[in-house]
């Protein structure tokens, strides 16, 4: 067995299996003579829809304003109704971007998503307040759905909310999947949404799938699908969007003093600042803004600040990989990352289970500190430090005359004033007291005075008061301040090892400076307030610069400096400084030499290339126009200074800043909620003013009721939402814009408001009411602004009726019509019509009765006839105008406008008033008797025999028939009476006969009817079976003449 030799394995050379193989090896290419158009017709109606299909994927050019160096976030907003999975989404994405596992997700969340992206997530909460504001500054949405319920009302009303303000780019993602068991099912499922959600969006729309929850996220893999997907994804500049600075909000700061909200019991209007990424057109200072929920408001000041998150670069990247696990990488002030929470107007430090008040009387709690219980003393701290020390009797020293006090004029600390003896000489600046070796250290190394390694943790607090500059926390982030200190301290810390402290009260006011900030202030800076953002400097610390050879150290630093290298400044002549100047020369005249030579070059091909093949199209010329443009505009500021292009251009887009706003409502802040939005919009300067504005409007179809002229409507237009009455109205026939009591079905028609101005072919969307229990679609109407008019004019048909009282042959007196002469005189030479169709005109006005007047008509009118004018009526819109401000609000959904008659009376219990005269009542009419026509003897003589009227006169006697009684004998009322029951029983017996009679005809009218469908059923088979071998026949024919067409050839002379 084991010298078993086994054959080798033959493929086989034909038959069915080496045909089998030979396909899956077989790789054919691409025949062209297969794809090729078999007639003309089809392949011209071919390339027509290919190049209809291209113009349409084009958009108008728009000049994009997002700066390439350093772009906004890209806002991405998770939607959907509750319960949909939209907190574990957010959850998943960050975790997946910046490896943090958010606690709390609240306001937006900023992580790096790429090299040049950055993402800003937020979560959209059901409320639609928030989805309005979501949808005007939204970039992509991530649209969920619940794949086990399917679509729901508020998925349907947040599309037609972006499809009014710009439609951003939308993703839908499908959730609880992993409800669906049977594969079938699921796969059907996901069919019909993808269909559904291609009709709402576009056709080919990306649609992601999540299967389901694993430990609190989902599935890594398909969370990382969807985030490749969001950082390639490419975003078209909307046009709103474009010409508008905003931003969104993701901090927000109380800067209001303590002691003024404590005074008025915090119902004083608020000092605030916020904080977020600017997006849009440029801000500038003058810019008005408008915060949606809370109104118009007026910046005092915009300050840029350091980039809370900003963009890898190359060293960046490189100290991320050294220390990856220490770096946040998320950026979300109001959620609780690291323990870290800013709210309202404080910083929150959670620190689990330190510094916590637990329950005193716990058998087992542990005991406490001392340090540990003053802390958590000081939570019930109810009066401020200035209150405390304006109660007590405390003096500083024994010698003072006066107890402590608080001294209100500091304007960023309470300095304590003292007035105790031997502390008047202490004014003088702390450097004029340096001693001859202090001196010599400074002169030795000026850098001494601003190192920032100096400043130790362990410093005392008096001399930390002393010497550090303070400000306002403004910075995006903390960034240490370089701290200037006294000499004496430093040579005292090398000499003792720690701090030189005071042996008595009277050596500490000799030698501390701790009571005169102002002064060491002035030293630092030269007197007044020092400037912020800037770093203290002496002016010692500048003499160094003045010395030739540090500034020939760092020539070579900068682009004009020359190709000299650093710290070879002490080997260089004045020989070698000209040899670089000689080469800095060099290199400008070939720059321009360049140049000249690629002008030459580009006006030869103009004239010698083909003009036709170098021409663009429209498109790519307007494209082409839009950035050469936009390369100009950044050209002309590239060279300016920071300070001086922000003040003419204003401050760009992508950078971080800090808005303080002034008289802000303290509602604002009290009800403040990191759940919902807080946008800043800029407004234009024509959008500050307020007037009439004419749209075109359209109910939306899912919208029950009708809108009605005069009920109050809430419009959401450009930044603001706002409650008004409109007129809705028509163009009647480019004559008159007549009123329209109600809106038409299924047609556009015009409405007049008074509102803000917006600019034309702004979209607006409009709601009856913001509340979220009723299960209606909530959306009303949509719409575009057309015009902006402050004398629009619309009129009303008005209908007057009245009644002759006098009436002559072509002339009658009208009454009824008018209440004066006045009202006459308006309408004298108006049309006036009868109710039988004669018209008339109005003449003069009558002495009386009041109101009447003198008509004239074409023909002579009756007194039953009604005479009716029809007029206009102008009107004009109400100035009603009332913002809504839903983020005042501690229940932000529950915001309340002008409420109907109606709804009033609903919810108050009130009855509806009735009138006695709008009671419905049986009309009862009398019957209208005409006067017989009398035709006089004189005119009957002349008539024809064939006109005379025939008229006999009624006879007046009773003929004798008529006087004539007749009495019958017993014997003929038996007669009679036997007849009348013979006639009884005869219509009797043949009222039965035709009842049976009918019966019989029923039944053989179905029968006759069955037999007919079946007869009509046999007559269509066969017609059926007629055509279709006619059509055969016909087929074949057709056949028989094209082979013999075919096979026709053309003779050839011999």
């Amino acid at each position: 067995m084991e010298q078993q030799t086994h054959k080798a394995h033959r493929p086989a050379q034909s038959g069915g299996k080496a045909d089998k193989k030979g396909k899956g090896k077989q790789h054919s290419g691409f025949n062209e003579k297969a794809f090729a158009p078999k007639s003309g017709r089809r392949a011209d109606k071919q390339g027509r829809r290919n190049a209809e299909r291209d113009q349409t994927r084009l958009h108008v050019p728009l000049v994009d304003r997002t700066p390439d160096d350093t772009p906004p976030p890209v806002i991405v907003a998770i939607v959907g109704p509750p319960g949909v999975g939209k907190t574990t989404l957010l959850k998943s994405l960050i975790r997946r971007y910046s490896k943090q596992t958010l606690q709390e997700a609240k306001g937006p969340v900023t992580v790096v998503g790429g090299k040049k992206r950055r993402l800003t997530f937020i979560e959209c909460n059901n409320d639609l307040n928030s989805m309005i504001d979501i949808g005007k500054v939204v970039d992509l949405v991530l649209l969920m759905i619940d794949a086990s319920f399917g679509f729901e009302m508020e998925t349907f009303e947040f599309l037609n909310i972006l499809q009014s303000h710009g439609f951003p780019k939308v993703i839908g993602v499908l959730s609880h999947l992993d409800f669906i068991k049977k594969p079938s099912t699921l796969k059907d499922t996901k069919k019909a949404l993808k269909k559904r959600f291609w009709t709402e969006i576009y056709q080919g729309a990306k649609l992601f799938y999540l299967s389901g929850v694993l430990n609190g996220r989902y599935p890594d893999s398909e969370i990382l699908n969807l985030s490749r997907f969001i950082s390639v994804m490419k975003f078209r500049p909307l046009v709103f969007r474009n010409s508008h600075p905003y931003l969104l909000a993701d901090r927000i700061e109380d800067l209001t003093s303590r002691e003024t909200i404590r005074a008025s019991k915090g119902k004083c209007d608020r000092t605030v600042t916020l904080y977020g990424y600017l997006r849009g057109s440029n801000l500038r200072q003058s810019t008005k803004i408008h915060i949606p929920g809370v109104g118009d408001l007026n910046m005092t000041s915009v300050a840029v600040l350091g980039d809370p998150c900003p963009l890898p670069d190359a060293n960046s990247e490189k100290r991320r990989k050294l220390s990856e696990k220490k770096k946040l990488l998320v950026h979300a002030p109001m959620s609780d990352v690291g323990g870290l929470t800013y709210d309202k107007d404080s910083v929150w430090i959670n620190v689990p289970g330190n510094f916590t008040r637990g329950p005193t009387d716990a058998p087992h709690s542990a005991p406490q500190g001392e340090g540990e219980q003053m802390v958590i003393d000081l939570q019930d701290v109810d009066a401020t430090l200035g209150d405390g020390i304006s109660r007590s009797q405390i003096r500083l020293l024994g010698s003072s005359s006066r107890n402590l006090s608080v001294d209100a004029t500091s304007h960023s600390r309470n300095v304590i004033d003292t007035t105790g003896e031997g502390h008047d000489d202490q004014n003088g600046d702390w450097l004029d007291e340096d001693s001859g070796d202090g001196g010599e250290l400074d002169e030795a190394d000026p850098d001494n005075s601003e190192n920032p390694n100096m400043d130790s943790d362990e410093d005392d607090g008096p001399d930390e008061d002393d010497t550090l500059v303070t400000s306002r926390d403004d910075n995006g982030r903390a960034a240490r301040r370089n701290a200037t200190r006294p000499l004496e301290e430093f040579i005292a810390e090398d000499e003792q090892g720690d701090f030189a402290f005071a042996n008595s009260d009277s050596e500490l006011g000799e030698n501390d400076d701790f009571f005169h900030p102002k002064e060491i202030a002035e030293s630092c800076g030269g007197g007044g307030d020092l400037d912020m953002t800037k770093e203290p400097l002496l002016p010692n610390s500048l003499q160094e610069w003045e010395d030739e050879e540090n500034l020939d150290s760092i020539r070579s630093l900068f682009v004009t400096g020359g190709d000299t290298v650093a710290g070879g400044a002490e080997d260089q002549s004045e020989d070698g400084l000209a040899g670089g100047e000689f080469q800095e020369s060099e290199t400008t005249s070939a720059t321009v030499l360049t140049a000249k030579k690629e002008a030459l070059k580009r006006k030869f091909d103009e004239q010698y290339d083909d003009p036709e093949r170098a021409k663009m199209d429209f498109y790519d010329e307007k494209k082409d126009e839009l950035n050469r443009q936009l390369q100009l505009n950044r050209a002309e500021f590239q060279d300016v200074d920071g300070e001086a292009r922000t003040s003419v251009e204003g401050y760009r887009p992508g950078t971080y800043v800090r808005i303080e706003l002034s008289s802000v409502p303290c509602e604002m802040i009290e009800n403040f909620d990191p759940h919902y939005p807080i946008i800043v919009g800029g407004l234009l300067p024509a959008e500050e003013r307020f007037g009439y504005l004419q749209v075109r409007i359209k109910r939306h179809r899912w919208f029950a009721k009708t809108l009605k002229t005069n009920d109050p409507l809430i419009f959401s237009l450009g930044w603001r939402r706002f409650q008004t009455i409109p007129i809705y109205s028509l163009d009647d026939h480019s004559i008159r814009m007549r009123m329209l009591k109600y809106t038409p079905e299924h047609m556009h028609c015009y409405a007049t408001f008074y509102g803000p101005v917006a600019l034309p072919n702004s979209g607006f969307c409009a709601f009856s009411s913001l509340d979220g229990d009723g299960a209606a679609f909530r959306v009303s109407a949509t719409g575009v602004v057309l015009d902006v008019d402050q004398s629009t004019k619309i009129v009303k048909k008005l209908k007057l009726t009245g009644v002759p009282f006098k009436i002559f042959k072509n002339t009658a007196f009208v009454k009824d019509m008018f209440t004066s002469a006045l009202e006459v005189a308006k309408f004298e030479g108006a049309n006036i019509r009868t109710v039988s169709g004669i018209r008339g005109q109005v003449k003069k006005a009558l002495s009386k009765p009041e109101g009447a007047f003198r008509a004239t008509f074409e023909d002579k009118v009756l007194m039953s006839d009604v005479i009716f004018l029809r007029a206009w009526y102008s009107i004009q819109p109400r100035q009603f105008y009332n913002p809504v401000t839903s983020l005042l609000l501690s229940d932000k959904s529950r915001w309340q406008g002008m409420r109907l008659t109606g709804q009033v009376r609903r919810e108050e219990g009130v009855k509806t008033p009735l009138n006695v005269n709008s009671h419905y009542r049986p009309i009862a009419r009398p019957p209208r008797r005409f006067n017989p026509l009398k035709i006089p003897k004189k005119l009957q003589t002349s008539l024809p025999y064939a006109s005379k009227p025939r008229l006999m006169k009624a006879q007046s006697t009773k003929t004798y028939l008529q006087q004539r009684a007749v009495v019958m004998e017993p014997e003929e009322k038996k007669a009679v009476a036997l007849l009348q029951q013979i006639r009884a029983l005869r219509k009797d017996q043949v009222a039965r006969r035709k009842e049976k009679q009918n019966e019989r005809k029923e039944v053989q009218r179905k029968k006759a009817e069955k037999e007919e469908s079946l007869k009509g059923e046999k007559n269509r088979e066969k017609r059926k079976e007629i055509m279709r071998v006619a059509g055969i026949k016909h087929k074949r024919q057709a056949e028989v003449e094209e082979g013999a067409r075919s096979r026709k050839r053309p003779r050839t002379g011999s």
